[in-house]
């Protein structure tokens, strides 16, 4: 039988993992194809990697799901619990990668690819980026952990008018209501959000994965928990090596070498 074609690329930039969803000509659907091959590509970061970064070709990030694959089924249900269950392997792939994940996006986001960018610890959008759910028009329910991610940015009163009303989310208003960390020029997107990974893997890595927890389990925890939770993971950062390089690059006033801090 001969291999699917490759819907996602990968490269290793330095120590940034780059993956690429990469069919253009079709927007980058997302099928199971697709998932298996995204989670197989974060499976496979290399070692030295300290940060992933996940972008598309093409004019389009993602416009959801493949629905002439979904359809060209017998079992519609079963089709769509096959491709959801895959999809949701990589939403937790990312989700709980072991080094920061950076995404750039622009062009359409739609239905799952929502709940993927979600996922991830930093989002740089472009600015003719458009994010649509489209779940209500196909009289579906959302998945991908895409009413997660736009319940905690926009708050439920907003995440409902945009999922129930079928609406789309500009740009601008993502960055504003906070879905996405910032917004650049389309032309520039690639540069800078490439910029923004090699600045991050310069940096203490596992102490930002530590701070990526305690940021997510902020919003469901009591004030006490989050305490015993910070001072936990703080001398568990300080008897990493990054903490103790750290300290003493500030004790002795010069720039710290987290890459070096193994």
């Amino acid at each position: 039988m001969t291999a699917p074609a490759a819907r996602v690329t990968t490269a290793l930039d330095g120590d940034v993992w780059r993956i690429s969803l990469d069919a253009a000509d079709t927007g980058n659907p997302v099928d199971r194809v697709m998932a298996g091959q995204l989670a197989e590509a974060l499976d496979r970061r290399p070692a030295e990697a300290r940060v992933v970064l996940l972008l598309s070709t093409g004019r389009d990030f993602c416009v959801g799901a493949d629905l002439r694959g979904l359809a060209a089924g017998e079992d519609l249900p079963a089709s769509v619990r096959a491709l959801s269950a895959a999809w949701h392997q990589v939403v937790r792939s990312v989700l709980h990668c072991p080094v920061p994940v950076v995404a750039g996006v622009r062009g359409s986001v739609a239905g799952a690819g929502i709940g993927l960018l979600g996922a991830c610890d930093l989002v740089v959008c472009g600015r003719s980026t458009k994010l649509h759910p489209a779940y209500g028009s196909l009289g579906l329910s959302p998945d991908g952990g895409t009413s997660w991610a736009l319940t905690r940015a926009l708050g439920a009163p907003r995440a409902l008018e945009l999922l129930l009303t079928d609406g789309v989310l500009h740009a601008a208003d993502a960055h504003t209501f906070g879905l996405v960390a910032r917004l650049v020029d389309d032309e520039t997107l690639v540069e800078e959000v490439t910029a923004l990974a090699r600045s991050i893997a310069a940096g203490p890595v596992r102490a930002m994965v530590r701070t990526r927890g305690l940021v997510r389990r902020a919003a469901i925890r009591t004030l006490d928990e989050q305490l015993e939770d910070e001072e936990r993971l703080l001398v568990e950062s300080a008897a990493d090596p990054e903490g103790r390089e750290g300290v003493a690059a500030a004790l002795a006033g010069r720039r710290p070498d987290f890459r070096g801090a193994r």
